[in-house]
């Protein structure tokens, strides 16, 4: 069982953007961020539900990884779309229906909230716990003892990383600049000590860095 994170920045290390309004609750800078990834085959196929189309290079190499060997996830609330919707008892995230995931998900909240099962066979949980307590939750449920992913933004990711708890990063640096937003690496001074990192770059221009305990 490894313990993965997967998360896209920019050249300035932001991986939080900071021009949504309440008619565009992602913003334009958050379609910059991730368009490599969204312009994936893997992408359109598992979230949109597209068949064909799509780039099939590098990026949906590490596209098509995000998923693999998952049994598990665990996540922050503003993922889950809780900060948006914190109040509608009839919210299920933003995939619809039909999620990518598949697999159980324990949402990080401190509002009471009853699980979800989905007909694909996710199982949202939602619990206020500290990292070391979500991870023990997460790995119970992964089936087959397949790899817990920590998702979501930096902030619970980092919380992961500073308890030592994650087995391998992969890091998507999009080529733009966003100037605002929360930073992966603050307060991670020497976050590459005991791990083996590699690079490689993208046909869009993004550089996926690897850090493997």
């Amino acid at each position: 069982m490894v313990v993965r994170v997967d998360l896209n920045i920019s050249l300035d290390g932001f991986a939080t953007t900071t021009d949504q309004t309440p008619e565009d609750p992602f913003g334009q800078d958050w379609s910059r961020l991730v368009g490599p990834y969204t312009a994936t085959r893997t992408f359109r196929e598992r979230v949109l539900h597209e068949s064909g189309g799509g780039t099939t290079g590098v990026d949906d190499k590490y596209a098509a990884a995000y998923f693999e060997g998952i049994g598990a996830e665990v996540m922050g609330a503003g993922m889950f779309g809780l900060h948006n919707f914190p109040d509608d008892p009839a919210w299920k995230g933003w995939w619809g229906d039909e999620t990518p995931f598949r697999y159980p998900v324990f949402v990080l909240t401190h509002t009471d909230r009853e699980p979800i099962d989905m007909s694909d066979g996710t199982r949202f949980e939602f619990l206020a716990a500290s990292p070391q307590e979500a991870l023990a939750r997460a790995v119970d449920a992964a089936a087959g003892g397949g790899d817990v992913r920590i998702g979501g933004g930096p902030t619970v990711v980092k919380s992961f990383l500073a308890a030592g708890l994650v087995d391998r990063m992969h890091v998507g640096i999009t080529p733009i600049v966003l100037g605002r937003g929360i930073s992966l690496w603050d307060g991670l001074r020497g976050l590459e000590d005991g791990y083996d990192v590699s690079a490689e770059t993208a046909e869009s221009g993004v550089v996926h860095l690897t850090f493997q305990r």
